[in-house]
């Protein structure tokens, strides 16, 4: 292929000069086209900038040496499959004893007399100075050099590539393509001090000093989060165009909602309240995320929306990420109403069934309800994510005829879509949630969150969304006692366990998955081993010890996710009738499970979970009059990890934890890389508020003037693109 036809888009197999047995290893990296290649962005950067003569070199020198090779040899290793090739390399002022393991054709590329740069770090033994497994680059005429005498850059590899690979084909496509057209805007180059693109490419891939490398990355950072935030601001225009049925209700009805409930509403809950019958009382679609600390009391606030809605005549869908948390919601809002408009259902994977007031509930075959519901007889709908189908409209109008598509439940009244644990579900269904109509009427939309989400993120990543927040607990809430338990105490703890349960309490035994080692050699005959990960597995085990070793006396069960629903059923409702007294489980039982009677909750190997997880966990107890205890079981002596673990004790709210758990792990694992599918500098760069508020200053400016990026046609289609690429709808 001629170079004037390679573009950004040509696939690297039509290229001539890419050798094909290094295709398949570029594909593992995720590269197949040019631009793939273009960015594929370095992690770090060798300083090979001081360029050193030999009699100068010290032990511990990273340096580049110039030099003439003067002696090449290449052996095995008489005790492993290894080859040994040693370079003797002179200069001016002396000679240097250089040597590569497993590269025997290093001998082939250095033959005696090349001259060529040497970088690398340089190390001292009884045999004298000498450097192992230099970069090296051949020195021809007055060449600008690519892997040796300055800043050079180091990629993911692969095995069979490396960065020294890469950087060669870097180089040559960014000599082929010397100008690239640049999509972002000048002028928001300029507001920004960024670099335009072609120049930021060569800076992050071939950085004159670190200071340029650290201006091209943020030019790249910045390009990603200013398209999330172009994102969302076009995501709240477009809402802003759309209708939505007004949802009202009048202070005495309100009031006579509110005396319904078994408790007072606290400050926060009334507030957040407010909030959101305002935007649901609006002909606009609400957008809005409703996050608050575990038990803070966010289902009665939902459900209360849920209520008006129905008493506007249209439904109001509740949806929670699996069927134990939706059928909680189910009887938590039964509990709270004793009377509901067009009735309330449940219906999920494993049963139907209709609440309709004071007590008196109906089972249903799931066509039947299914039946209800589509009929619009039915107002307050409950279950899981599976009431929408699969790729199709979440909510389906008038006009669509036909029996329910399978997975799916066809709503011909959606007045509100409620999603617990929304974030859960990603961002590209968040959206789709939002912007599918319903004959010519969107449904309001309103997610919950009990993982508190930093402010960062809030507004980088959830952007379109409005946010209400619950920052107190209930009345009477007692805080929950947290120890962080090490080998040697946990025959205490379990002590402490037995008296609680001989006085009544109960007691959740949290594990995470537990690596089970595969031991094999590999191609050297070195020893290694295989991690296999087993959930399921490693809570059957733990099972059987407590069961017969530590608590043989008392009713241990368990729970994990590869149990049917049936049975994950059958395993909750024994233990909040008080048949078990022990519930060991997965992470399960993260979110949503409410068992006042549980005051003990233990987690097995803390340190494997995020503190946010851990928060999630902590939740679970202290919903009852008693005073609850949490343990963190660690095998860990890690400073880090006691620190990171005390983090969760010292923090006074989830908020605050949220902050630490984003600070000590970053925003990747923080939100999941899955999520958004963006790449690491840009998921790294979610926790700078000051490049997230300038990238959100920026195309807020950008979309007044040109609200639908008609005069920026290169923005509109890249930002098309990302948001087919990545999870931004």
């Amino acid at each position: 292929m001629s170079q004037n036809l390679v573009t950004l888009e040509t696939r690297l197999e039509n290229i001539q000069g890419i050798m094909p047995k290094f295709l398949p290893k570029l594909k593992k990296l995720g590269i197949e086209t040019v631009h793939d290649l273009l960015w594929h962005f370095p992690t770090r950067y060798e300083d090979y900038s001081t360029i050193s003569k030999i009699d100068q070199l010290k032990p511990g020198d990273t340096v580049t040496i110039r030099g003439e090779v003067n002696r090449v040899s290449t052996r095995r290793a008489w005790n492993r499959r290894m080859y040994i090739t040693e370079v003797l390399v002179v200069d001016e002022t002396g000679g240097i004893n250089l040597v590569w393991f497993n590269q025997p054709f290093i001998s082939k590329a250095l033959q005696e007399g090349t001259r060529a740069n040497f970088a690398g770090k340089v190390f001292e033994n009884k045999t004298g100075k000498h450097m192992a497994n230099p970069t090296f680059e051949v020195l021809r005429g007055t060449a600008q050099t690519t892997h040796t005498a300055g800043l050079v850059a180091v990629y993911p590899e692969t095995r069979g590539l490396t960065s020294k690979g890469l950087r060669q084909y870097i180089k040559t496509f960014l000599d082929i393509l010397k100008d690239i057209e640049d999509f972002l805007p000048e002028a928001v180059l300029k507001k920004n001090d960024l670099p335009e693109l072609s120049a930021a490419l060569r800076q992050i891939h071939f950085p004159s000093s670190k200071a340029q490398a650290q201006r091209a990355q943020a030019r790249f950072a910045f390009e990603y989060v200013f398209l999330l935030q172009l994102n969302n601001l076009k995501l709240r225009a477009d809402l802003a165009k759309e209708k939505a049925p007004k949802l009202a209700v009048s202070d005495a009805n309100l009031k006579k909602l509110l005396a319904m409930l078994p408790f007072t509403l606290t400050d926060s809950q009334q507030q957040s309240l407010k909030e959101i019958l305002a935007d649901i009382s609006r002909p606009h679609p609400m957008n809005r995320l409703l996050q608050g600390d575990v038990g803070s009391g966010k289902t009665a606030v939902a459900a209360l929306a849920a209520v008006v809605a129905a008493a506007n005549d249209r439904q109001a869908v509740f949806m929670a990420p699996t069927e134990v948390l939706a059928r909680q919601h189910y009887h938590t809002l039964t509990k709270m109403f004793k009377k509901f408009d067009g009735g309330a259902a449940l219906i999920t994977g494993s049963e139907a069934r209709v609440y309709y007031e004071k007590g008196l509930e109906e089972k249903k075959t799931k066509a039947a309800l299914i039946k209800l519901i589509e009929s619009g007889a039915i107002k307050t709908i409950i279950g899981t994510h599976s009431l929408i189908a699969s790729g199709k409209d979440p909510v389906k109008s008038h006009s669509d005829h036909g029996a329910s598509k399978k997975g799916g439940v066809h709503f011909p009244d959606p007045g509100i879509v409620i999603v617990d644990e929304q974030h859960r579900f990603g961002v590209r269904q968040r959206a789709a949630l939002s912007d599918k109509k319903t004959a010519d009427l969107l449904p309001h939309f309103l997610s919950m969150s009990a993982t508190p989400i930093p402010r960062t993120l809030a507004l980088a990543v959830f952007g379109d969304l409005d946010v209400s927040t619950i920052n107190e607990l209930p009345k009477g809430r007692k805080e929950i006692i947290t120890k962080i338990v090490d080998p040697e105490n946990r025959p205490k703890a379990y002590g402490f366990v037995k008296q609680h349960i001989k006085a009544g309490r109960q007691v959740f035994i949290i594990y995470p998955r537990i690596e089970q080692a595969e031991v094999t050699e590999d191609e050297s005959g070195s020893v290694k081993k295989n991690v296999a990960w087993s959930e399921s597995k490693a809570v059957k085990a733990e099972h059987e010890r407590l069961s017969t070793k530590v608590f043989p006396d008392l009713r241990v069960g368990m729970l994990h996710g590869k149990l049917k629903a049936v049975d994950k059923k059958k395993v909750m409702e024994d233990f909040k009738r008080g048949v078990i007294d022990v519930l060991v489980s997965t992470s399960v039982v993260e979110v949503g499970v409410d068992v006042p009677n549980a005051t003990i909750m233990v987690i097995e190997g803390a340190q494997h979970f995020g503190l946010a997880q851990l928060y999630q966990f902590r939740g679970r107890v202290g919903r009852g009059e008693h005073q609850s205890f949490c343990f963190l079981f660690t095998d860990s002596h890690s400073e880090t990890t006691h620190k990171r673990l005390q983090a969760l004790i010292d923090a006074k709210n989830g908020f605050e934890l949220a902050e630490k758990d984003l600070e000590l792990r970053g925003p990747g694992q923080f939100l999941g890389d899955k999520q958004t599918g963006l790449p690491d500098l840009a998921m790294n760069s979610l926790n700078d508020i000051r490049l997230v508020k300038s990238a959100r200053d920026s195309a807020s400016a950008l979309l007044k003037k040109d609200p639908e990026l008609a005069t920026h046609p290169k923005l509109a289609e890249k930002l098309d693109n990302l948001s087919q690429q990545v999870h931004l709808e």
